[in-house]
């Protein structure tokens, strides 16, 4: 490694996101940025807060920062970032990873070093919540309150974020808001959640605003008004395909700017990270206030060429997964999922290989 006082390159490596092994990862961008005679420095953080202390200390001058880590170390760097000619370059190694996933970036770890070394340049907007910085989603409502339990769970991973969904779904209520737009136009409604979207999807590629685009200059309002058991297959399986727009009950608006208020303090969410506000929320976008570091259109062109089957085929995995989560409520803590919930279960289990059969299709067409 090439330490010198203002580096063309710093990475912050986050030590507990993700899988183990992360001073081999290190040795390896180390490798990997000595090859490209690129000057850098690298520096693990030590205490939450820390990657965004250090990116501080180097935006404006260095060329970019890499993160390496879970989304909550990419949002700290980009944060610390914003406004800077800094560039953001990310090496996902977390299990959401929403920012990276969003801007194409790989998940293998060497293909993901080479983006941040030989990618493009891209400025990206940004999203401010009651002057809370955001990149991908924030929120109101269900999400939220899901995001405040999973943040003491003690453990993160999709499964355990799925865990405390379904727990928190068995007692959750909609609320009724009210909307204001930058055009003025006005949305009163009961909601099970309200998403403000820079990018298109939260993490682990599910897309809540499909149609959001991350340097648009807007966000993509998705609001979930109040479902029965028996609606939820179709929409975690359109989550997860990009296509929850097109369900019934999902209303939509784009804006710059969003007003929403209730009757009482919300709990809200930025990037998944939980906050509480009151009975007004300010949301609004910062147009391309961030650079980062994004794969060539040649890579994406080439990674174009693999299947999209897997994935959906997890998502089939995940929701029975979920299911059975649904079963082990109902017989180890005494919750009543009801006649209609148990239909759904019993539903996702029998059309299962058919699910699998129809999502292969959709991938094959793609």
């Amino acid at each position: 490694m090439v330490k010198m006082d203002k580096p063309q390159v710093v990475v912050i490596i986050n030590p507990h996101a993700g899988t183990h092994g992360k001073d081999k990862l290190a040795a390896m961008i180390d490798a990997r940025l000595d090859e490209a005679g690129m000057t850098h420095e690298t520096i693990t953080t030590l205490h939450a807060g820390h990657a965004e202390e250090i990116a501080r200390q180097y935006a404006g001058s260095a060329d970019r920062i890499i993160a390496v880590g879970g989304d909550g170390t990419v949002n700290e760097v980009g944060r610390a970032l914003i406004g800077s000619q800094t560039a953001l370059a990310i090496i996902p190694c977390g299990s959401g990873n929403g920012l990276a996933r969003d801007l194409q970036i790989p998940m293998r770890k060497e293909a993901a070093i080479r983006t941040a070394i030989m990618g493009d340049r891209r400025a990206i907007d940004h999203g401010m919540i009651d002057g809370k910085p955001f990149f991908c989603t924030c929120g109101t409502g269900f999400d939220a309150t899901v995001s405040m339990s999973f943040a003491n769970a003690g453990k993160r991973g999709f499964t355990t974020y799925m865990e405390r969904a379904l727990t928190e779904l068995l007692n959750y209520a909609p609320t009724t808001y009210r909307l204001t737009a930058d055009d003025g136009a006005t949305i009163e409604t009961k909601a099970f959640l309200i998403a403000c979207a820079n990018a298109a999807q939260y993490g682990n590629n599910a897309f809540i605003a499909p149609q959001a685009a991350i340097d648009d200059g807007l966000m993509d309002v998705t609001i979930v008004e109040p479902f029965t058991p028996l609606d939820i297959p179709a929409l975690v399986i359109q989550l997860f395909t990009k296509t929850i727009d097109k369900n019934s009950n999902i209303r939509a608006l784009r804006c710059k700017h969003l007003i929403i208020e209730t009757d009482h303090d919300c709990p809200a969410h930025f990037d998944g990270d939980p906050v509480m506000l009151g009975k007004t929320i300010d949301i609004s976008i910062v147009r391309r206030g961030l650079n980062v570091i994004v794969p060539t259109d040649k890579d994406i062109k080439k990674r174009m060429r693999y299947t999209i089957s897997q994935r959906y085929k997890m998502t089939i995995e995940d929701l029975l997964h979920c299911t059975e989560y649904i079963e082990s409520l109902n017989n180890n803590i005494g919750k009543k999922i009801g006649d209609r919930n148990r239909e759904v279960l019993e539903f996702i289990k029998r059309n299962k290989e058919e699910l699998l059969a129809s999502i292969q299709r959709l991938a094959n067409k793609r």
